[in-house]
């Protein structure tokens, strides 16, 4: 069945062909061309007159489409009796209007089909036929149709005219039917393909979408047109806020890499402050035609991955580090041990001079101090196993500082808990403890002169993260690589093992110890431990 569109332009064809009939009937009546010109001339009008109606009244049965079949059906019929009383008001056999059958043949093959079609033309033959050979034996002379004109041509031309029409009209049944199938053909398949193409548009719209990476698309020129809401959440700029935008404008670090497709990594900073490393990698793109369009842009944020290999790569360097200290300590530790015994031996001894003594005690002395040293570090080389409990977070750090309250160290400092009353965590109390503990008395000995240390915790269902936060001078960039190796330390009289151990209690509970510098100064030590 046809569509209603194409029904729809059938009947717009028949009322713009009935008010040409109109027009030719006035002409006519003006030259007095028609036999019987006033019976035939009214005809005529009323003929177009109710086509026209019946067209209209058809249009607006389409509007409910489930009309549609039933008026498709209608308007074959109506047409082929519009021709049929056409030509009876028009000489019958000196009509020349007998090609509209055509018409009616080809609407029938369009809105129905190609047997539909073929049923058309047989009928038309047949109405055709019968209205001549009526002609021809005299019973439409009633209604005014001369017998003589018919007589005139002669019965032989008179078959010829008819099977000359019939055959017309099967090969146009046929033609048409064909054609209208094959575009029918043709319009499923177009439909088929416009659907798949939609659909193809709708994926690849919801692929860039929930991209979890960043997707722009540029001109040649490096103007910004594709933007998806990975980059948005990234920059905290939107669609409208970059379109057509140089690209530099957004990431000034892609300058000019636009024009010169591969990969690049670099460190962006979000609008609230964050630092991040980026990976980026640009490659052009063509039109259908062929013709290079733009560069299609992905970014990726590999900041955990750069960390996490740096974590690695200092777990590996540490922990080589550590198991030959280890060794090292052991084998200094035995002849420390022998070295403190026997000063002690000779201090105790009678008749000692006084500066002899004096000296052994300063070896006494340096030496246990050497061996609290050496158990320190074999605490960092090899840790206890946590013994893991679940604890509340916040009257844990209270304690801690109260501990911490005796420092002097602590004089000018302000201590924030900001950990919520009902935060709980699973990890060994008495190592976290130490952790904390030594990062607010580094914090402290970064601000001689007082300052603020903030303590707060976030629980999500990957785990909890604790930092403690100062708003001291900040770290060195170049010292944030080398915080958690041992010995290391910029404080005149550390030993370089407090953060180290620390490292070492948090990588035993199966979690990160990371420093950061806060967009408003100071330095931040983040503890992230994972679900227990």
């Amino acid at each position: 069945m046809g569509s209603e569109r194409s029904l729809r332009l059938f009947i717009y064809a028949r009322i713009i062909v009935s008010f040409l009939f109109l027009a030719s009937t006035l002409l006519l009546k003006l030259q007095d061309s028609f036999v019987n010109t006033e019976h035939y001339q009214s005809g005529v009008i009323r003929l177009m007159a109710f086509s026209c109606v019946f067209s209209l009244v058809s249009l607006v049965a389409l509007k409910k489409q489930k009309f549609t079949p039933f008026i498709t059906y209608l308007q074959v019929i109506w047409d082929l009796l519009f021709v049929t009383v056409l030509l009876l008001f028009t000489g019958g056999i000196s009509s020349p209007y007998s090609f509209l059958y055509l018409l009616s043949i080809m609407t029938a093959g369009v809105l129905i089909g190609r047997r539909q079609a073929l049923y058309t033309s047989s009928l038309c033959g047949i109405l055709y036929g019968a209205l001549i050979d009526f002609q021809f034996f005299g019973y439409l002379s009633p209604i005014g149709l001369s017998q003589e004109v018919a007589q005139q041509v002669g019965s032989l031309r008179l078959f010829y005219t008819i099977s000359l029409n019939f055959i017309a009209f099967g090969l146009t049944a046929f033609i048409t039917g064909l054609l209208a199938e094959r575009a029918r053909i043709s319009e499923e398949a177009l439909q088929r393909s416009s659907i798949d193409y939609f659909e193809l548009a709708q994926l690849n719209s919801a692929i860039v979408e929930h991209s979890e990476s960043g997707l722009l698309t540029t001109t040649v020129t490096g103007r910004i047109r594709v933007f998806n809401p990975y980059a948005e959440s990234v920059t905290g700029l939107s669609q409208s806020d970059v379109y057509d935008k140089p690209i530099e404008n957004v990431f000034p670090q892609l300058s000019g890499l636009v024009h010169r497709p591969g990969n690049l990594e670099f460190k962006f900073r979000t609008t609230d402050g964050t630092n991040m490393t980026l990976a980026c990698h640009v490659a052009p793109f063509n039109d259908s035609n062929g013709l290079h369009t733009g560069y299609i842009v992905n970014l990726r944020d590999i900041t955990a991955l750069r960390r996490m290999e740096a974590a690695l790569k200092r777990a590996d360097r540490l922990a080589a580090v550590g198991e030959l200290s280890a060794r090292m300590a052991h084998e200094i530790r035995n002849p420390l041990a022998a070295l403190c015994g026997s000063a002690q031996l000779l201090s105790s001894a009678k008749g000692i001079q006084k500066n002899d003594a004096q000296l052994l005690a300063i070896v006494t002395r340096e030496a246990g101090r050497l061996d609290a040293l050496i158990s320190e570090f074999l605490r960092y080389a090899r840790p206890a196993a946590p013994q893991l409990r679940q604890i509340l977070l916040r009257s844990h750090i209270e304690e801690a500082l109260l501990f911490l309250a005796q420092d002097p160290r602590f004089a000018g400092v302000s201590l924030h808990n900001l950990v919520a009353e009902s935060t709980q965590i699973t990890v060994d109390p008495d190592q976290l403890r130490q952790v904390i503990i030594n990062l607010m008395q580094n914090s402290a000995d970064a601000m001689p002169g007082g300052g603020d240390i903030r303590i707060e915790c976030h629980v999500t269902p990957a785990g909890s993260s604790i930092s403690v936060t100062d708003n001291g001078p900040g770290l060195a960039p170049e010292a944030i690589q080398h915080l958690y190796e041992p010995f290391w330390t910029n404080k005149p009289a550390g030993s370089g093992l407090g953060l180290a151990i620390s490292y070492r209690i948090v990588e035993a509970h199966g979690g990160t110890l990371t420093a950061e510098l806060p967009p408003d100064g100071g330095s931040r030590f983040t503890i992230t431990l994972p679900v227990s």
